[in-house]
Order: structure tokens, then C-alpha cells, then sequence
């Protein structure tokens, strides 16, 4: 389905009932890469192509994550959803932190978050893609992962695209997540090469009512490596336990 907001074509699915979830793909992925996450949990689900990225639109300028914001924002406004459970990996979830310290959120589920400067790089593709034969669910992407994944999302983005991750990267959203007041949970992987681990710690610190779970051996892309483990923590999160 396409909804145009602040002048962005956005691509998104919804479906199943309950609690409105939304999530947020990592940079240079797409709705595909959060599905499975979604497909497990219980809830009205939500799931974006964020707007330069798969079947939604670019933007018209250089976009900052406050004008992400602003957009996700308008959308959910579009549907009818006041109070979201939001869950985001990586670009995705640097977006929900920075939502969350705004507007109103039931809850805030992240995926290796980056929200310090300069602290985001992109993980080698051939890395990636080698981890990506080892974990079933992303084997299954592989052919995804190989157009998706890796160092040369910059090379190959658009010069918009390009300008919006320098924007991203080098934005310090620090004194923001100091403003969340929502529950929140985060997994993080050790091996992630992407945004060190180091940060979780950080960031749990900085959010007052967060826990964190952080598995040994895992990537940038530990809630897909653990997905099974990370579901059952999500679902007794959501349920208060």
C-alpha cells in the first residue's frame, strides 16, 4: 500500500489486530528485512519502506532524522495510530529513538541503535555476507543482502541518499533519548561492527526505565541471528512481566 506524505510516496504493509507495532528497517534495507519479526508477534503490525528505500520514495531534500520523524509521524497520524509500540533496527531504530523523545510511545524496542556521532559505519558486505550463510533466516535473504547489505550502499545510493546518511552519521541525538520516558528494550550483538557494543551500555544508562540483552558471537544483525530468543523477550516485554 502507498500513502503520500510530506510530498514522499510511502510503501508499507499492515495486518493482524491488537496493539499498534511499528517497525523500521535498518539504512538500505527494506520492509523484508523486518518481517520476520513482525510475522511473530501478535498486534496490529506496521512495517515501513522508509522513504529512499524500497518501494517508497526519496526525498525531496536532504533529510535530516527529525524530518524521518516528522514523516513517520504524519503516517501513523493517516492510520489512525496515536500511541505506537515502535521497534527499530540501526537507522530504523536511531529514527524511533528520536521519535520517542517527541511524541508519544507505549513502548520502544531496539536493534543495535546508533545514536552518537560518527559512530555508524557500514559493515563490510563480504562480512555480512558471510555471516549470512551461517543464520538460516538470513540465508533466506541472501540474494536481498548481496543488492542490500553492506559497503557499497553509499557507493550506489543516489547523491540525495548519500548526503541523507552523512546527516544521519554525524548527528548526535544524545540529549533526545535523554528525554524518553517509555519502557524500552534493547538487543545488541558483541560482534556488531557496525555500532560497538560499548554503545548499548551507554545507551541503556541514558533511558531510565530500559533493560538490555546483549548476545555473545552475534552481528549487527542479532535480533535476526536470535530471533527466536529475541521474540520471547519482545513478548514478555510487551506483556508488562
Amino acid at each position: 500500500m502507498i500513502k503520500h506524505i510530506n510530498d514522499v510516496d510511502i510503501n508499507y504493509i499492515e495486518y493482524g489486530e491488537g496493539d499498534d507495532i511499528v517497525l523500521l528497517h535498518g539504512w538500505g534495507q527494506n520492509i523484508q528485512m523486518m518481517k520476520p519479526v513482525g510475522d511473530k508477534l501478535k498486534g496490529h503490525i506496521i512495517i515501513l519502506d522508509l522513504p529512499g528505500y524500497g518501494n517508497s520514495s526519496e526525498p525531496p531534500y536532504v533529510w535530516t532524522i527529525y524530518d524521518y520523524v516528522e514523516c513517520v509521524h504524519e503516517f501513523l497520524k493517516s492510520i489512525g495510530v496515536k500511541n505506537p509500540i515502535m521497534m527499530g533496527h540501526s537507522f530504523g531504530g536511531k529514527i524511533s529513538l528520536a521519535y520517542a523523545s517527541k511524541y508519544k510511545v507505549k513502548k520502544l524496542v531496539l536493534f543495535a541503535s546508533p545514536f552518537k556521532k560518527g559512530v555508524e559505519k557500514m559493515p563490510l558486505k563480504t562480512k555480512i555476507l558471510k555471516a549470512a550463510k551461517k543464520i538460516p533466516l538470513l540465508n533466506k535473504l541472501e540474494g536481498f543482502a548481496k543488492k542490500h547489505i553492506g559497503s557499497t550502499d553509499y557507493k550506489n545510493a543516489s547523491e540525495m541518499m548519500r548526503k541523507i546518511l552523512v546527516e544521519t552519521v554525524n548527528l548526535d541525538i544524545r540529549e533526545d533519548v535523554k528525554k524518553i520516558k517509555c519502557p524500552t528494550f534493547i538487543f545488541w550483538g558483541t560482534n556488531d561492527e557496525a555500532v560497538p557494543v560499548e554503545d548499548a551500555k551507554e545507551l541503556e544508562s541514558l533511558i531510565p526505565d530500559s533493560g538490555l540483552v546483549i548476545y555473545e558471537g552475534c552481528t549487527h544483525y542479532a535480533y535476526l541471528e536470535m530471533l527466536p530468543q529475541v521474540i520471547k523477550v519482545i513478548r514478555i516485554f510487551l506483556e508488562g512481566k
